[in-house]
């Protein structure tokens, strides 16, 4: 789900058969698991991975079961979505395939299909659709927050404050950092209290951790919260492959040059570990 990227196509696959085919309008992004889902999926965790399709239902549902001496030899090594026999696996949820089978499946399932794979390279997508299931789900946590009788009242001012890196987070943050480590900015007025590990992802004390935190400028803040930048331990940063390197370099991000930010705490390195892993987006695999 991570690397999946806005206009991407997606053959949606079920029951047998190819019932729609879509572009993807985000990034992937966390989400708690959908309340329609109910008890499907007993192993899921509650929260996973969410990306936004828009989908087309073509007239000609094509079943890949009946078409595997054309199909076949072009399904991927490792995780691909069928079988040799044309069975769905049920270990695989998305896998990628080639461009190839991508253009031999729309041409089986017809003009719908093939409509969809000729908008792609010239396609518009509206890229604000991870950013806002991410905006719905913090605001779901702070009603959580405001409705928890077990939180004291300046507690929750405190906690939903952290939200937007101000209050007695950004003071913490401040006790551990000086300055904004891209861009150096060191007015406090200029600066917000950047959570490392996402305030999505942390429990009530790590939200108020300065140590869980970074002073950055609204637009760092902004490439680092949403994954298109992150740092080594060692304070190299890190350049998500999916990040536009004009928007990075118009943000003040050097790319293209080893750029080294400084040491960070124990503690820092551990939280930038979660980022890293759950946070920088990935680059593509080629199969």
């Amino acid at each position: 789900m991570r690397l999946v990227a806005p206009g991407d196509v997606v053959f949606s696959f079920r029951d047998t058969v190819i019932a729609a085919v879509g572009i993807a309008k985000s990034y992937g992004y966390e989400s708690p698991k959908p309340a329609e889902f109910g008890d499907a999926g007993p192993n899921w965790g509650r929260i996973g991975w969410r990306v936004d399709v828009q989908y087309v239902t073509p007239k000609n549902t094509v079943k890949p079961k009946h078409h595997m001496h054309i199909l076949a030899r072009l399904l991927p090594p490792r995780y691909a979505p069928l079988q040799p026999n044309g069975n769905g696996l049920q270990s695989v949820y998305l896998a990628e395939v080639s461009a190839e089978f991508a253009q031999v499946l729309a041409g089986l399932i017809g003009q719908e299909a093939q409509q969809v794979m000729a908008v792609v390279p010239n396609t518009s997508i509206v890229k604000a659709a991870a950013a806002k299931g991410i905006e719905e789900w913090e605001e779901h946590l702070q009603g959580e927050i405001r409705a928890d009788p077990a939180i004291p009242e300046t507690e929750k001012v405190a906690l939903i404050k952290a939200r937007r890196g101000q209050g007695i987070f950004k003071e913490n943050v401040m006790a551990v950092e000086k300055a904004c480590r891209i861009t150096q900015v060191d007015n406090p007025v200029h600066l917000v209290g950047s959570h490392i590990k996402p305030w999505r992802d942390s429990c009530n004390e790590e939200r108020l951790d300065g140590e869980n935190g970074l002073l950055l400028t609204p637009s760092i803040d902004h490439l680092f919260d949403r994954g298109f930048i992150s740092f080594e331990g060692t304070g190299e940063v890190l350049v998500s492959p999916r990040a536009d390197e004009l928007s990075l370099r118009r943000m003040g991000i050097r790319v293209g040059e080893r750029i080294n930010v400084g040491t960070f705490s124990r503690q820092q390195k551990s939280f930038l570990e979660f980022h890293r892993d759950k946070v920088l987006l990935q680059a593509r695999t080629v199969q």
